[in-house]
């Protein structure tokens, strides 16, 4: 029996659309004149017992009294999401008091700058080695038919891409850098930043939410290892500092030979140099002072 594929569904994301609703002062006075008057002109109409003005004025009062429900505020930096019966109809993001349908729901984005920080994550670097990171991403919404409409929770989104890209990043990159051309976590900053930037760029586009910054703000090796890593990194520190005076010193060693053969001050043959060579390289590689011996006869007895 053969089974039938599924039919594709395309789904339309939606953008925002820019609104800009009726004055609210306007709508204010008159909704409130028309109210007052209405409630006035039942109160004349009953205290006459003429019904015929009472109840057109109590249902012109109450009519303009369903208005009011209407009339809403935008502060600076905020956009309201205006949707009816379930549809979307636009966003307002001119700060003042406007109105509209009363029967559109409202719904507040804060279009500011916001910064969210990690929890400090437990993952595995490149070459496996436990390490604990966290970042600081600074983030504000663009598009506020995208965040309300796209994802569930827009703040929660967020917090869950921003931890998922860094443990990404964390296992692309090594603690410390082992070559030339090798990007570490530890050395360069720049451009794990860029990376863990462009990754939260494309995760949270479709959440209309823009990337500002993101930066690694915690890294250090797992405590069951630090002890270990802190070990090797000095001892790394000692071949280092070991090949740059070994190359020193045979530089300054292969100067004096240069300046007695130039000054024509003793002539060595090939066991004197070596010997020469020897000496010079253990007064200069030498951790401690070195004691000067006095040789009493000559290199051959």
């Amino acid at each position: 029996m053969t089974s039938i594929p599924p039919s594709p569904r395309f789904s339309v994301m939606l953008r925002e659309i820019s609104v800009k609703p009726t004055s609210g002062v306007l709508a204010a006075v008159v909704l409130s004149v028309g109210l007052l008057g209405g409630l006035y002109g039942f109160y004349v109409g009953a205290r006459a017992d003429d019904f015929a003005m009472a109840i057109p004025a109590l249902l012109v009062g109450s009519l303009l009294g369903l208005g009011l429900p209407g009339l809403f505020t935008v502060e600076p930096n905020e956009g309201k999401a205006l949707t009816l019966f379930g549809t979307y109809k636009g966003t307002v993001r001119e700060p003042g008091l406007w109105w509209v349908n009363p029967f559109m729901s409202k719904t507040g984005v804060s279009l500011r700058v916001r910064n969210f920080e990690t929890n400090k994550l437990k993952v595995n670097d490149a070459y496996s080695n436990p390490v604990e990171i966290g970042a600081i991403v600074v983030w504000r919404v663009t598009d506020t038919a995208e965040a309300l409409f796209e994802v569930n929770d827009y703040v929660q989104y967020v917090a869950v891409q921003s931890e998922s890209a860094l443990r990404a990043l964390a296992t692309q990159h090594p603690y410390d850098a082992h070559g030339n051309n090798e990007i570490a976590l530890s050395t360069h900053q720049n451009e794990v930043n860029k990376g863990l930037a462009e990754a939260l760029v494309d995760r949270l586009a479709k959440a209309g939410v823009e990337v500002i910054e993101a930066r690694i703000s915690h890294l250090a090796y797992s405590p069951e290892i630090a002890a270990a890593m802190l070990q090797r990194q000095q001892a790394s520190a000692i071949v280092a500092a070991r090949q740059t005076i070994v190359e020193g010193a045979v530089g300054m060693v292969q100067m004096a030979l240069d300046a007695l053969k130039e000054r024509d001050i003793v002539e060595l043959d090939t066991e004197r140099k070596a010997a020469m060579v020897s000496n010079l390289l253990v007064v200069l590689c030498s951790e401690r002072s070195t004691q000067p011996v006095v040789n009493t006869g000559s290199l051959y007895t």
